[in-house]
């Protein structure tokens, strides 16, 4: 009787059996996108990645030795996948002759005294004010799409640029 029980009770000594890629796709797929967006910043394109990168792993899946190591090797390929997508990028050359390039570079940067003294005040704004207050002067966004970008409320975003203008008329000695 003892010795039955030792004898149930040791590892069995079979080997045992390597999961399929599928199951280690599955069980992958989320941390591969995660990982895919994090690289490109772009959820169509990280999902490209994972599928290419999924493709490309199942063809040397025989290659892999080590299946608990399954989840570095698909992300060392999404990484290399990623940066492909760098190589195929051709730039075009233009058609315009180089002699009618312009001469003079554009001038687009104000010199004035009054712009001195505008990107200076806008400088000394906090963080928190200024970057909303760029954003919708300079770039053109909406209230709802700072707050977006920022993180905050609708409302939040718009007592922000509301107290960036006030700083902003303070510093520049102008009445509200």
């Amino acid at each position: 009787m003892f010795v039955s029980a030792a004898l149930a009770s040791t590892p069995s000594l079979e080997p045992v059996e390597a999961p399929s890629f599928e199951a280690l796709a599955e069980t992958h797929r989320h941390s591969l996108f995660k990982y895919a967006y994090r690289l490109c910043g772009n959820k169509e394109i990280a999902e490209d990645l994972v599928q290419d990168s999924l493709l490309r792993a199942w063809r040397s899946f025989a290659r892999l030795q080590n299946p608990a190591a399954a989840l570095g090797w698909m992300k060392t390929i999404v990484r290399r996948e990623n940066a492909r997508r760098f190589e195929r990028i051709q730039p075009r050359e233009s058609a315009m002759p180089t002699e009618e390039l312009p001469t003079q570079p554009a001038q687009d940067y104000d010199t004035s005294t009054d712009a001195f003294v505008l990107r200076r005040a806008l400088r000394a704004l906090p963080a928190e004010y200024r970057e909303p207050l760029i954003l919708q002067v300079l770039h053109g966004y909406s209230q709802q799409e700072i707050a977006a970008r920022l993180g905050l409320s609708g409302a939040g975003a718009g007592t922000r640029l509301f107290r960036a203008r006030q700083k902003l008329r303070a510093a520049l000695g102008e009445r509200s």
